[in-house]
């Protein structure tokens, strides 16, 4: 189980480093002046709307922004936050990556729902939001399994304190 909880944890570490580095720089620029940005960093987000056919950062429907803002207000500090918990093994990790985990899940259900009910998106564009709600679920998983993982080995309950009689 070790190596197994290293490698989901190596996994998680690429994704958190990944949304570290994105959503300040690509995912903001679908909720703020696209003067704050680069040339570069708009042409790059241009050339990935275009390529992929992302009607949603095309468009920007207002329960897409609402999403963007949230991952920037809150999922972005935890990505950061969990990023630091998995280089120095904080024992908070469980907690922030549960956290975490169940914001990333809950918004790629809204976003994924949407795409395939509308059946504007294709094919390629699935496969670009789809392996978020994979590390999303992946992430509420890894919080979960050591929480539930943490009794005794021996199965027994702690012997309680009698109180002495005088």
């Amino acid at each position: 189980m070790g190596v197994a909880l290293k490698l989901v944890d190596a996994i998680l570490f690429l994704f958190f480093l990944l949304i570290t580095v994105v959503a300040p720089l690509i995912d903001a620029q679908t909720c703020l002046p696209l003067s704050y940005f680069p040339n570069i960093l708009v042409q790059l987000k241009e050339h990935y709307t275009r390529h992929y056919d992302d009607y949603l950062v095309a468009d920007k429907p207002h329960f897409f922004v609402g999403l963007v803002w949230l991952e920037l207000l809150f999922q972005w500090p935890l990505a950061i936050l969990n990023l630091y918990a998995v280089i120095t093994s904080k024992p908070w990790f469980n907690t922030t990556c549960l956290i975490y985990g169940v914001s990333v899940t809950t918004s790629m259900v809204a976003i994924l729902s949407e795409m395939m009910g509308s059946k504007r998106a294709s094919e390629k564009l699935l496969t670009v939001y789809t392996p978020f709600l994979g590390l999303g679920v992946l992430a509420m998983l890894r919080g979960l399994l050591t929480c539930c993982s943490s009794k005794s080995t021996s199965g027994k309950r702690p012997a309680l304190a009698r109180k002495k009689r005088a």
